[in-house]
């Protein structure tokens, strides 16, 4: 991917991982598009980067989904890059009696809303890039987040899937596989130990640069190198068994 000279859709653009993105983009000399639920936090993106170009979008609704995707093709045409970054973690229990309910929401954000749009998103005649974030997680869950780490399987997977399928299309797709970071994902507190986002950031930008598509770091780049073995004793440390 030439990562600059680009127009780019970040979608959960202005928090976490994609406004880390949204930051270094910019930085690298590219027109940049986020879009997400909160107007208060598209704002104050746009106030600190006025060239942000804000689009506020619940994707977990199929008809703004579809509302984004006209948008962009009547308005930004010339969008080249779609990076499907928006996401959510639950830590949660299958036992929970809201479980069902919570375990809806993740699946549609976290598979439905990224598959459709990358479905309507190969229309865009510009389309030449799409990056998928996915997590260290598709590789070993963590029983803490099962459905988080169950939907970052099935994108694991169906980005490999994509890689293959776009090739006639002339779309690179690239995956990016970050770890726990230093983020509020999950909840405020949970990660504060992990490393930055600035750090991964830094690594992956480089990695892209490098013209990889698969970008990790950390424990992410273990568990996509991990043998069969090395992802059981991952699992053993990350879900330990519990005290009797």
């Amino acid at each position: 991917m030439n990562i600059t000279g680009n127009k780019i859709l970040i979608t959960g653009g202005a928090t976490g991982i994609g406004l880390g993105l949204t930051e270094r983009f910019i930085n690298e000399g590219n027109t940049v598009i986020i879009c997400g639920r909160r107007e208060s936090a598209l704002k104050e993106v746009s106030d600190k980067y006025p060239s942000v170009i804000t689009k506020v979008c619940d994707l977990s609704v199929e008809a703004e989904r579809v509302a984004l995707y006209n948008w962009v093709a009547d308005n930004h045409r010339d969008v080249n890059v779609l990076v499907n970054n928006a996401g959510i973690q639950q830590w949660m229990a299958v036992t929970d009696a809201d479980f069902f309910q919570r375990a809806q929401v993740e699946i549609t954000t976290n598979i439905v809303a990224p598959v459709h749009l990358t479905s309507l998103f190969i229309n865009l005649k510009s389309l030449n890039t799409i990056i998928n974030v996915t997590s260290g997680l598709s590789f070993v869950p963590l029983t803490k987040t099962p459905v988080y780490s169950g939907t970052k399987a099935f994108f694991h997977s169906f980005t490999l899937s994509l890689q293959y399928l776009l090739k006639a299309k002339n779309i690179e797709v690239i995956e990016m596989i970050p770890p726990a970071l230093n983020t509020d994902l999950g909840g405020k507190g949970l990660h504060d130990t992990a490393p930055p986002v600035s750090a991964f950031i830094d690594a992956v930008f480089q990695q892209m640069k490098d013209g990889k598509t698969e970008l990790t770091f950390g424990f992410s780049e273990m568990m996509a190198r991990a043998s069969q073995e090395d992802l059981k004793q991952a699992f053993n440390r990350l879900n330990p068994a519990p005290v009797a």
